[in-house]
């Protein structure tokens, strides 16, 4: 089970997400270019020193991230894509280990590629008033489902 966070716009939210990451043993993807200068010191707030125990690969593009994923399928599987532009609830959907939880831009989603380059398009459910849930909340929710379904949790000690 990987993230990735496509064009990051907020490092708090990077930051939040490379710490999740540590925790619960999960790699993240950041795919460039991000809306802030990508450095230990933006993200040290939010990722504490967590950062240390993450693990992650940064991609200059897109198209940098889509090829590496094709040269490494044992580890790139479906792109599962969390957009308020679908209709199939999160919780719904049958996750697998390798999958990957694509979240798009804080200010714009992800565009119309992404969309179509994804295997799978999913939603959380939510007030018809309310424009979208923050992307690491968003991250938090459906990880924690699809970590429970495929039972890759860490081991409680």
């Amino acid at each position: 089970m990987r993230l990735a966070l496509f064009q990051p716009d907020i490092p708090q939210n990077t930051g939040t997400l490379l710490r999740l990451g540590a925790c619960v043993d999960v790699e993240l993807d950041i795919i460039e270019p991000c809306g802030f200068v990508f450095s230990e010191h933006t993200l040290k707030r939010s990722g504490m020193d967590y950062l240390d125990l993450v693990r992650y690969r940064r991609h200059a593009s897109w198209y940098d991230f889509l090829q590496y994923r094709a040269e490494h399928p044992e580890i790139y599987g479906r792109i599962v894509l969390l957009t308020t532009k679908s209709k199939q609830p999160y919780y719904d959907f049958e996750f697998q280990p390798n999958d990957v939880l694509l979240l798009g831009r804080e200010s714009a989603g992800a565009p119309q590629e992404v969309h179509e380059t994804a295997d799978a398009r999913l939603v959380i459910p939510m007030n018809e008033n309310a424009r979208s849930i923050n992307v690491a909340v968003s991250a938090v929710m459906v990880l924690g489902e699809a970590l429970r379904q495929t039972n890759l949790f860490p081991a409680v000690k």
